[in-house]
């Protein structure tokens, strides 16, 4: 069983149906005992980083996420409140990615970065038979800076951290549920692992 964790951020559908055509057994919940006893956990969610955090602190959920030990998978401001912290709000997030989420600097481009872009680096079992250049989609304004635990890429004006994995927590700025055949080989990788 998947636990899409549930902190009203919004974008838990598109998910749930992702996984849904996938054939994949989910429960949409906040409740700590079946996101600790779930085999995989998606936290999803597109929004602002400081309310998302505080909805994380308001129903008890940080220290369970920090604590999970099965696969983990952040999506869209998912990934980034799984980083070290937010310029958005100037938030502190969970820390277990080191990275910091920034306001995309892109000159002459439209910010939020919102459509398809390409992927580099795609290293990592999440990225299973993809190539590098293949095109994933996004919609954000900030993105987590790019370190050690960057395991994809993308140049938006500057490159930032496309995907993050560090352990069993893994995140994706670009939505997959919303990548057509790319995305639906990913969350099918995350099931696999």
């Amino acid at each position: 069983m998947i636990a899409i964790i549930d902190y009203d951020t919004g974008n838990l559908r598109s998910v749930a149906n992702a996984l849904g055509r996938l054939g994949a057994a989910y429960t949409v919940t906040s409740r700590t005992e079946e996101i600790l006893a779930a085999d995989r956990v998606l936290l999803p969610g597109v929004g602002e980083a400081s309310r998302a955090m505080a909805k994380l602190r308001e129903r008890g959920l940080t220290d369970t996420i920090r604590s999970l030990r099965q696969p983990v998978l952040g999506i869209c401001i998912g990934v980034q409140l799984l980083c070290r912290r937010s310029e958005e709000g100037d938030t502190e997030c969970l820390g277990i990615f080191d990275n910091e989420v920034r306001r995309l600097d892109a000159p002459g481009l439209k910010v939020p970065h919102m459509g398809w872009d390409s992927i580099e680096r795609p290293e990592s079992p999440l990225f299973a038979g993809m190539q590098p250049g293949e095109y994933v989609y996004y919609v954000h304004s900030y993105a987590p800076t790019v370190n050690g635990d960057t395991i994809a890429t993308t140049t938006y004006g500057e490159t930032f951290s496309a995907a993050i994995r560090r352990g069993n927590f893994y995140g994706t700025q670009f939505h997959p549920e919303k990548s057509a055949s790319a995305g639906e080989r990913i969350l099918k990788n995350f099931l696999s692992l």
